[in-house]
């Protein structure tokens, strides 16, 4: 008999990629928004700086310094999130709104697998040289 653990992850595992972007667009969001908590300040000035961050084109560079980094089944996880972007919104390239969709589903797979990992690999992003 299979215990609860092994089966939440095969479940997990079956989840598409844009599943794992989906959660993980919400995971990366949250994550920036504490970080950007303190010191306080005016409401715009939060928002200008959370905003800058979570955008595709900052996901694209947080992305490139995180590859180094990564295990080849991380890698593996980011080219089934590239994979599975079909359209993507006018402003963008394709290859930046892959690579933004890719790291939301690594986000969103280790935060489901493995948020120790996941806190490792988002403590070596640099927010301060995206303002």
């Amino acid at each position: 008999m299979l215990d609860s653990t092994t089966t939440q992850l095969t479940q997990i595992e079956r989840l598409s990629p844009i599943a794992l972007a989906y959660i993980g667009d919400a995971v990366f969001e949250l994550y920036v928004r504490t970080k950007f908590l303190m010191p306080p300040k005016r409401m715009a000035n939060y928002h200008s700086q959370v905003v800058t961050q979570v955008r595709a084109e900052s996901q694209a560079i947080h992305l490139s310094v995180l590859v180094p980094y990564l295990v080849d089944a991380e890698k593996e996880i980011l080219r089934r999130g590239r994979n599975a972007c079909v359209a993507k919104p006018r402003r963008l390239s394709r290859t930046t709104y892959q690579q933004a969709t890719a790291l939301e589903a690594l986000i969103g797979y280790l935060h489901l697998t493995n948020p120790q990992r996941l806190q490792e690999l988002l403590a070596k992003l640099d927010f301060d040289s995206l303002k």
